[in-house]
């Protein structure tokens, strides 16, 4: 662990509905406090042109993930979509800490969940959202990322996660980002007051 002998590791999870602007806003985070660091996820998904292996995510084959699953390796795994799984491994909070810094999370609705469940009060969890469904539908498609059939399954998908917004600790409405990005900086130094 640091040689910071007052540091109370934390975790910081930020989720929403694909589209929302979670990742935006965590980037902005960790460029602005240096006593966070980004917890790699990984995935059984091919990388998209842009991403690199340890620094968007870990990628594995889909049989390498399920010998992961059961050596038990993740604090959290989800089948996302058909042989898609998503997962954050124990080792990576565990390589963050002893770092002596607080682990940020950009991650699914339902792995947010679960890590809140597994470490309760060292946890602190944000909801990202869009002020209404059709805003979060306008930017998916303006993404133009997803062929037809993709884009109606994060659509569907999203107006599921919309539903759990009651369970997380803060609630933060992207519609300007820099009226969001404040909020965000604002809600994390509350939860941290020593944040640097």
């Amino acid at each position: 662990m640091s040689s910071n002998t007052s540091f109370e590791p934390k975790m910081i999870v930020f989720t929403a509905p694909s589209g929302s602007g979670k990742t935006t806003i965590v980037h902005h985070l960790l460029g602005k406090f240096k006593d966070l660091a980004f917890s790699v996820s990984a995935t059984s998904r091919n990388p998209r042109p842009h991403e690199q292996e340890g620094v968007d995510y870990y990628f594995v084959s889909k049989d390498e993930f399920k010998k992961l699953i059961k050596k038990q390796a993740f604090a959290e795994w989800e089948q996302v979509y058909e042989d898609q799984f998503y997962g954050t491994l124990k080792s990576e909070i565990t390589r963050i800490w002893n770092l002596g810094k607080h682990v940020v999370f950009d991650i699914d609705v339902k792995g947010a969940l679960a890590i809140k469940n597994l470490y309760k009060d060292q946890c602190t969890t944000f909801f990202i959202k869009t002020p209404t469904l059709q805003d979060l539908i306008f930017r998916l498609k303006k993404r133009n990322t997803e062929n037809p059939h993709s884009l109606m399954n994060r659509i569907e998908k999203a107006s599921k996660e919309l539903q759990f917004e009651p369970y997380f600790d803060h609630v933060i409405i992207n519609n300007v980002l820099d009226e969001a990005l404040i909020d965000a900086e604002n809600t994390l130094k509350s939860q941290i007051p020593n944040l640097k």
